[in-house]
């Protein structure tokens, strides 16, 4: 049995690879994508905020249709849409197609997290749901550490659409696992659609989107960044880049796996506040380290690995928080992980545009982890409030020790 979820998790895994790919080599082929096509790099970068607005929308909106249908089945069609989708993109003939393409690309990708986030806790060992979860999101930080590098490498080197092609053949490896992997599930009632969207009625709710919409767009002011940073202001060269995001990519490996066991252990909401805090230290940190190239480097990484580790804990409390809607509430943190990837980029480009340099992101990213864990703390002492102080015989009935001492101790009559 233990194979068997193991296997299972790595199918997800293997889907978290090729959306991770396909959302984030992009950025690197926006130069050969624009030569191709014979448009600017403005132009070329609409097909970033296509896939997020993909994201968005597919996001709630597939998960909803699919509820009635067993987990594995709607992670199979899923993972059709998009290896069908971005075979597209590795075929478009010109701009408006390729836009497209990138749009409904981004359908399935907050549907696959939303439910395989989902699926991954109901395969997990009690206590290890957390875990269990960034073995699926590991498959992100592998395409940032490999993928991504790769893709870019052979874009340049070759063809672009070729960068699509390899994110196609790992859909197809994906599809395989799951259909040989996943166990079947039966289909767990969420009740009707309105019922499900009750769930956004609470205030708990937007708590959380407000947490990951804000609070994660830290990383997104620093990583959109990134380059303009390491060459300008540390001193590196151009060609240094792949190795330096390889880096970053290496620290999103270790933090994932290093916020699902933080999870596990404190809770998720205390988990998602911690690393909101560090990551807003990490940042200011980074402001004033960035002008020393080994410090920058240590930053980079850090940064890397504070910023992913939140993406077990906050997906586990959107999951715990949301009874009865688990799918489309986990779908829906995607989503908002998208919005705060939009809005990191666009306030992180504020102050650089108005001239205070390539370090002034770092302000606006430290400032929004910053409400982030504000975000957090409202949610841990909103539910402290709802949940009563246990009563002595409830604390003694949760310490076995206590309670078999108690027991032996009552008189019998």
């Amino acid at each position: 049995m233990q194979t068997t979820i193991k296997k299972s998790l790595l199918s997800l895994l293997f889907g978290g690879l090729g959306i991770g790919i396909t959302e984030f080599v992009m950025m690197g082929l926006l130069e050969d994508i624009a030569r191709d096509l014979s448009i600017d790099i403005p132009t070329a970068g609409h097909l970033i905020a296509a896939y997020a607005l993909g994201v968005v929308i597919g996001a709630p909106l597939l998960v909803a249709t699919a509820s009635k249908y067993p987990p594995k089945r709607i992670l199979i069609g899923l993972m059709v849409l998009f290896t069908v989708f971005n075979a597209f993109t590795a075929f478009a003939p010109g701009y408006t197609s390729l836009l497209i393409s990138r749009v409904l690309a981004g359908l399935p990708h907050g549907a696959f997290f939303g439910v395989g986030s989902v699926v991954a806790s109901r395969l997990a060992k009690p206590g290890k749901e957390a875990q269990a979860i960034s073995i699926m999101f590991a498959g992100l930080t592998i395409a940032n550490l490999i993928g991504v590098p790769l893709g870019t490498y052979i874009g340049h080197h070759f063809m672009w659409r070729y960068s699509f092609a390899i994110v196609v053949l790992v859909g197809i490896v994906t599809l395989l696992a799951l259909k040989l992997w996943m166990p079947s599930m039966p289909v767990k009632h969420a009740g009707d659609l309105k019922t499900q969207l009750g769930f956004f009625r609470r205030s708990e709710a937007w708590l959380i989107v407000g947490m990951i919409a804000i609070g994660t767009g830290g990383l997104f002011s620093w990583y959109s960044y990134i380059s303009p940073l390491m060459t300008k202001v540390a001193g590196f060269s151009e060609s240094s880049m792949t190795y330096i995001l390889m880096l970053a990519g290496l620290g999103m490996f270790v933090g994932n796996l290093a916020g699902g066991r933080l999870a596990d252990l404190v809770s998720p909401a205390k988990a998602s506040l911690i690393l909101l805090v560090a990551m807003a230290a990490a940042l200011v940190a980074q402001r004033y380290l960035s002008v020393y190239p080994i410090p920058s480097l240590v930053m980079t990484f850090v940064l890397g690995a504070t910023a992913f580790a939140l993406a077990a804990p906050i997906q586990m409390l959107m999951i715990n928080t949301a009874k009865g809607s688990e799918m489309l509430a986990a779908s829906v943190s995607q989503a908002s992980f998208n919005i705060g990837n939009a809005l990191g980029a666009f306030l992180g480009g504020l102050p650089i545009a108005m001239g205070h340099g390539y370090t002034s992101p770092e302000w606006v990213g430290a400032a929004m982890a910053a409400f982030g864990a504000l975000f957090a703390l409202a949610f841990i002492l909103q539910q402290a409030r709802k949940s009563p102080a246990p009563t002595v015989t409830e604390r003694i009935q949760r310490t076995p020790r206590i309670a078999e001492a108690a027991e032996a101790e009552a008189p019998v009559f």
